[in-house]
């Protein structure tokens, strides 16, 4: 008998171009945190995962929003004034005029909702470009929320006009950025209960796979006799919505109202909307990428800090890794 024998075979160049266009954003993030838990022991503990999780929360609602509106292949970058305006809606309303936790949380999502129909408005009736038409409301929110509260931010006995506020931030409201069940934060448990609603709506629902269509191609989802301009709609209200969310929790986590406190977090939440936008080899926005996009900044950040990198020397670690993330996520594949 002739002995058979078996000789290994590679991968072919193509087949590995392909494994890192899906998977190079979890490698990254894999190798990420292999790399702070050799240089720290502290890095894996629960406490310091869970302040990291913690961390993210804000910048993954707001890049949640920045994903809808590339659903429809808009882009909305007034998501970060309007995680501001609702941190001062919210603070207002209790600290001003002494609501409690249904109005503190009721009023920053009606502000969220209607810049987001004011958004769809300059987009769909008026034809604006996204970026320029959500640029000029980026302006215009960060205007109103200083214009009311003239400069000021917001907290218990902060004085107005007739004297010292009265009103104080709620601990119920308090428990949605502070609060922890069975050890792990409300907020985090909050964030992967929306993750897991937009992932089904944007999957599994009628409304959500048009909206996709739209994104593909307007005017091919426009011949089909799809409504492009109300799907538009929904998904900016739903961009506001979500960055409403996240002033709410930030609000929440700092107990004030902190003037132009979700400006300085656009730049991460559009970060992870694109990481989320080429992980798992897709090119199409993604709920799930999104979240693994929010918590590789998360990572980074907390990791670098941990080492003691300059707050200002850890931004350019950061555009090196989202970088690398990107540039094999998006590798052309051999034809």
């Amino acid at each position: 008998m002739t002995a058979l024998t078996l000789t290994p075979t590679l991968p072919s160049r193509a087949a590995v171009r392909t494994f890192l266009s899906r998977y190079a954003g979890v490698l990254v993030i894999l190798a990420v945190v292999a790399f702070f838990a050799v240089v720290n022991d502290n890095f894996l503990t629960f406490k310091n995962m869970t302040d990291i999780l913690r961390s993210v929360s804000v910048s993954a609602f707001l890049a949640l929003g920045v994903t809808f509106s590339l659903v429809v292949d808009g882009f909305d970058v007034s998501i970060g004034s309007v995680a501001s305006l609702a941190t001062i809606g919210a603070a207002a309303a209790m600290v001003y005029h002494r609501q409690e936790l249904f109005v503190a949380i009721l009023v920053p999502l009606l502000l969220g909702a209607v810049v987001g129909l004011v958004n769809a408005l300059l987009v769909v009736r008026l034809r604006l470009p996204d970026l320029l038409a959500t640029l000029a409301m980026m302006f215009i929110v960060n205007g109103i929320q200083l214009t009311y509260t003239n400069g000021y931010s917001i907290y218990p006995g902060v004085m107005t006009a007739s004297g010292p506020a009265t009103g104080i931030i709620v601990p119920s409201f308090l428990f949605i950025g502070q609060g922890d069940v069975l050890g792990v934060p409300f907020a985090v448990l909050l964030l992967l209960a929306v993750v897991v609603v937009a992932h089904l709506f944007l999957t599994r629902t009628t409304v959500g796979r048009h909206m996709f269509m739209v994104g593909g191609n307007a005017e091919a989802a426009r011949h089909l006799g799809l409504s492009v301009g109300r799907l538009k709609t929904i998904a900016y209200v739903v961009s506001g919505l979500l960055a409403a969310v996240g002033g709410i929790v930030l609000t929440s986590r700092i107990g004030s109202g902190q003037i132009s406190a979700g400006a300085p977090m656009l730049m991460d939440a559009v970060a992870a909307a694109y990481v989320g936008y080429a992980i798992f080899g897709q090119k199409r926005p993604s709920v799930i990428g999104t979240l693994l996009g929010a918590l590789l900044i998360g990572i980074l950040l907390n990791g670098l800090t941990m080492m003691n990198v300059p707050y200002y020397a850890q931004d350019i670690v950061k555009g090196g890794v989202f970088a690398i993330a990107l540039a094999f996520a998006f590798l052309r594949k051999d034809k």
